[in-house]
């Protein structure tokens, strides 16, 4: 595949994306988070409305476009208020968290179809105080659901789990507690001006060859065979075709993470609207609270995404509200 000398070629694609397979589903799960010290849930779900882009001026310190006016794309980020229907206790095994216990609140009624509703929740709230004073719990995340039907996308709400802030055990149910059944704005988890990651399925690209998939080089019009292939497969020995062969299958719908999307604001359309007269492509009019971050991220339009605390924060990062001086508002097809 690869030869050998100087003349060895990269190999195809990187080891990070493999296996290139279908997500399991469209709501993409989060194993981890960042620690920080602030008891509160470290990621907010969003969908995605589209993109456009804005003058700010660069407040970068190590620059050469310090002060300046600067044109920056931008993405769009619906986020109506999420409700916090339920809590899930975890233990530490030497196989991975493990779950203990959980309580659910009674959340909006197109959750209640698929979902149970724990019939007392203040009882088993009590009784993950009891297990984490006994030792036998170590971990609480939040169970979340989104809240569609507020921007008329859809009724059926997406249940994740957002993880929590801070070390201490006792410190989080306290949080949770005070959220517990009730809602949260994308201001009550997120800041202006800060980093976040952004998880998301990819826009899907159905079965594609290798050409596509892996970008392999075309072969001259001379060959003897089809042009759009591998050219060997591998050698002889061994006698089997090896993973490293670039092959035809599924390329895109994948669970992608990409870090360090400054947020440049968290506002509304009445506060800030930066909505076309005739909607967004595909979307339509914003009518909630929206994220505007800088550059682009994975998915298609009212695709759902998660902004979760950067894990990764940049060395040289920005602090700040940015200085924006233009939103631009015309449409694509307008000048």
């Amino acid at each position: 595949m690869g030869g050998s000398g100087r003349n060895k070629r990269p190999r195809r694609g990187s080891l990070g994306y493999s296996p290139r397979k279908r997500a399991s589903k469209i709501v993409p799960t989060l194993n981890s988070w960042p620690e920080v010290d602030d008891v509160k849930i470290l990621d907010f779900p969003g969908y995605k409305v589209g993109m456009s882009h804005i003058l700010r001026i660069d407040d970068r310190k190590y620059t050469l476009t310090k002060g300046k006016e600067m044109v920056v794309p931008v993405t769009l980020v619906e986020t109506p208020p999420i409700y916090v229907c339920g809590v899930r206790a975890y233990k530490k095994t030497p196989y991975g968290l493990k779950t203990v216990t959980e309580s659910w609140a009674e959340g909006p009624k197109e959750l209640s179809r698929s979902k149970t509703v724990t019939k007392s929740p203040e009882k088993d709230l009590a009784r993950i105080q009891s297990l984490i004073e006994g030792g036998k719990v170590d971990d609480l995340r939040a169970i979340v659901c989104t809240q569609p039907k507020l921007i008329n996308l859809k009724k059926k709400p997406e249940v994740m789990e957002s993880g929590i802030g801070g070390a201490d055990v006792n410190a989080k149910l306290e949080y949770l507690k005070g959220v517990f059944g009730k809602e949260l704005k994308v201001k009550d988890v997120l800041d202006e001006g800060e980093f976040v990651d952004v998880i998301s399925v990819t826009k899907g690209k159905g079965f594609q060859g290798v050409i596509r998939r892996w970008g392999v080089k075309v072969q001259t019009r001379k060959s003897n065979d089809a042009r759009r292939h591998v050219g060997s497969i591998g050698p002889w020995h061994p006698p089997k075709v090896m993973w490293t062969v670039p092959f035809a299958g599924q390329m895109g719908f994948h669970t992608r993470t990409e870090l360090n999307k400054r947020i440049f604001r968290l506002t509304n359309p009445k506060d800030l609207n930066i909505t076309p007269k005739e909607g967004f492509k595909n979307y339509g009019l914003l009518t909630s609270d929206y994220a505007m971050l800088k550059g682009s991220v994975g998915g298609s339009t009212k695709r759902i995404l998660r902004l979760r605390k950067s894990v990764r924060v940049p060395v040289r990062r920005t602090g700040g509200v940015p200085d924006i001086t233009y939103l631009y508002k015309a449409s694509a097809g307008e000048a």
